[in-house]
């Protein structure tokens, strides 16, 4: 732990720019605003905006967010290349991300450049932005995978031309959370102001941002449901819960937009929210085994690492196979019927039997049915 960074960073959200380049996705300029706002109203620090040099719908997207009056700050992303940088200015943009090649992979291989070359290329185009007024922060593409000195050159490179920050880019995903606290460690010892950009191809974006802010990061990225290219990068709702709740950093967002902010996106980018997604799923506050359901009547916090309205949730007890007398109790109650405790340890197996059937949860009318079939009841289940 580095004690003078500890539980201090800020984010910045790439939905927009990253969760657009998920396969699959289009995002309106209409679209693009609503998420903003949304974005804004949860507290994010920066949000990126999209490419402007992609095209003149996304300049006017960009265009839109910046006039939005939003409290964050917007962003651009830029290739290391003049003609992006003139794109996003012309956007009326000021703070601009460029990003350059780290891995000689991607240099050679990409773009037929070597080390000089991206060192050159950073300061004309870095140069030219500045001269322009606009603040820059600077992208290192692959560096997880690329030579770690080659690394701190470029971030060093780009501080001294006055960058406000770097990124470190874990492009493909290959970082485990020890290697990743110790790679940032370098930079942020070396004075180097870092962002952290975790992908999830191995499943381990979250785990690796966070060992990068204990490791003295000061930023962040983000998308909501990790939606990005491949398997996404870092979600927004995991690492502020997590900041949160595991490593007791107070994070100043509103984590109680973050369920509507991702069932937003989810339903405008046409991918259903995982019903068992961490923090912002379905399931993540559904309780169906029956010694689960028992503790969580006594006292919520027995099987929950939160309450469900730090995030906008609610929880649900859910009668499914598992279920116990507990939790049949109380769907029972709940859909009307008050049965002796006697005849609710009879009906349990009834209900396993039939949730198996299902294969899935019984909601309220099923739970009548099976109340009838096993007791011959009709009309006194309190409808």
């Amino acid at each position: 732990m580095r004690g003078e960074q500890r539980g201090r960073f800020q984010l910045c959200d790439c939905t927009l720019r990253e969760g657009e380049q998920a396969a699959g996705v289009a995002f309106t300029p209409e679209e693009k605003l609503a998420i903003a706002r949304a974005l804004d109203e949860v507290g994010v620090d920066e949000i990126e905006a999209g490419v402007p040099a992609s095209g003149s719908a996304e300049a006017r997207a960009v265009e839109a967010l910046l006039a939005a009056g939003l409290k964050a700050r917007v962003s651009t992303w830029n290739r290391c290349r003049r003609e992006d940088v003139d794109a996003s200015l012309a956007c009326g943009a000021r703070l601009l991300h460029v990003c350059v090649p780290a891995s000689d992979r991607h240099l050679a291989r990409k773009l037929g450049w070597d080390r000089r070359r991206a060192l050159r290329e950073l300061a004309r185009v870095v140069a030219h932005a500045r001269e322009r007024g606009a603040e820059v922060s600077v992208g290192l593409e692959d560096a997880s995978r690329a030579d770690q000195g080659f690394v701190l050159e470029l971030a060093r490179a780009a501080v001294s031309l006055g960058a406000r920050r770097v990124r470190y880019a874990d492009t493909v995903g290959v970082l485990e959370p020890f290697a990743a606290e110790e790679l940032v460690a370098r930079l942020a010892e070396a004075g180097i102001p870092v962002e952290i950009h975790a992908h999830d191809d191995l499943g381990l974006a979250t785990a690796n941002t966070l060992a990068a802010l204990r490791a003295g990061a000061g930023l962040a990225s983000v998308t909501v449901l990790g939606l990005g290219e491949r398997a996404g990068i870092a979600p927004l709702e995991e690492v502020v819960l997590a900041a949160r709740v595991a490593l007791g950093w107070e994070v100043p967002c509103v984590t109680e937009r973050l369920t509507a902010v991702a069932e937003l996106v989810a339903s405008l980018a046409r991918r259903p929210v995982p019903a068992g997604k961490a923090v912002v799923g379905r399931d993540a506050f559904t309780h169906g085994a029956g010694v689960h359901v028992d503790g969580v009547l006594k006292d919520p916090a027995l099987y929950e690492a939160f309450p469900p309205e730090t995030v906008g949730a609610r929880r649900r007890l859910a009668v499914g196979k598992g279920a116990g007398r507990a939790a049949l109790r109380h769907a029972l109650r709940e859909a009307g019927l008050e049965v002796p405790d006697g005849e609710v340890a009879r009906l349990v197996a009834a209900v396993r039997r039939a949730a198996e059937r299902r294969k899935g949860l019984l909601d309220a009318a099923a739970i009548r049915e099976v109340y009838r079939d096993a007791t011959g009841e009709g009309a006194a289940d309190g409808r």
